[in-house]
C-alpha cells in the first residue's frame, strides 16, 4: 500500500501536522483508516507517504533511537539533529529506491533552544530542506500546498492553522482520488497534530471530525 497526503504548516507558537487516512494499491483503496502522523517524540513530530510498511517501519526505528539517545545521554537530542538523522535513514533507503519503493516523510518539531517551531521536508535521497512556512508531500501535496498557498499568514493562530489544514486535505481529495477526505458515513476523518513549547498533543478526533464536518456544510 501507498500512503497518500500529509502536511504541515507553522504558526505563531508551533506547527500544525496532519495527514489523510487513505491508503491505496494501485487504482483500489487498500486502507480507509490508515495513521500517517506520528510522535518521534515528545517535541516532535513525522509524517509519512509514500511505501507504507517501509515508512512505518522507519518511523518505528526513529522513534527507538531517538529514546536510545535520550536514555544514553540524559537529555533529547537537537531538533536539528533529529531533523539530519532522520536525513540519514532516508538516504540508507536509496537502494529501494531504484526497485520503486519510495519514502519521503515531513518531520517537524518545537526547538527548546530557539522557543520556536520548525518544519522539515526531505527528498528520495535524503536532501534535507527546512521550511519556513508550509508543506505537504504525497499524491495530493501540489493540490495541498496550492490550497495553502491561498490562505497562509505569518502570524496564524493555533485555530486557524488547525483549520487551514484540515480544509487543505479535504481541498487535494476533491482533485486526487488517493487522497481520503472527510467520510461523514463512515466517520472517518483526517489526523492532525500539534507541537508547541507544552511538547507533542494529538488533536482529538472529535474536534476533527467537527472542524470537517463544518468544512463539509460550507461547500454545499
Amino acid at each position: 500500500p501507498e500512503a497518500t497526503t500529509i502536511l504541515a504548516l507553522r504558526y505563531a507558537d508551533g506547527v500544525v501536522m496532519g495527514g489523510d487516512r487513505r491508503a491505496t494499491e494501485g487504482h483500489t483503496i487498500a486502507h480507509r483508516r490508515m495513521q500517517k502522523v506520528y510522535p518521534a517524540d515528545g517535541f516532535s513530530a513525522v509524517a509519512i507517504a509514500g511505501t507504507a510498511g517501509l515508512a512505518m517501519e522507519m518511523v518505528k526505528l526513529f522513534q527507538t533511537e531517538l529514546e536510545h539517545y535520550e536514555k544514553l545521554e540524559g537529555t533529547r537530542l537537537s531538533l536539528e539533529g533529529k531533523a539530519n538523522h532522520l536525513a540519514r535513514m532516508v538516504r540508507q533507503q536509496l537502494p529501494m529506491v531504484f526497485q520503486g519503493l519510495v519514502v519521503v516523510p515531513l518531520f517537524c518539531g518545537y526547538d527548546e533552544a530557539e522557543s520556536l517551531g520548525r518544519l522539515y521536508t526531505y527528498d528520495v535521497v535524503g536532501g534535507r530542506y527546512e521550511e519556513d512556512d508550509y508543506a505537504a508531500s504525497g499524491s495530493g501535496g501540489r493540490e495541498a500546498k496550492a490550497y495553502l498557498r491561498s490562505v497562509y499568514r505569518d502570524d496564524l493562530s493555533e485555530e486557524d492553522a488547525l483549520t487551514q489544514g484540515i480544509a487543505a486535505i479535504a481541498a487535494a481529495a476533491e482533485q486526487d482520488t488517493a487522497t481520503g477526505g472527510p467520510d461523514l458515513r463512515r466517520e472517518i476523518y483526517s489526523t492532525a497534530v500539534i507541537v508547541n513549547r507544552d511538547g507533542y498533543t494529538e488533536v482529538a478526533d472529535d474536534r476533527v471530525a467537527e472542524l470537517s464536518r463544518d468544512l463539509v456544510g460550507d461547500s454545499e
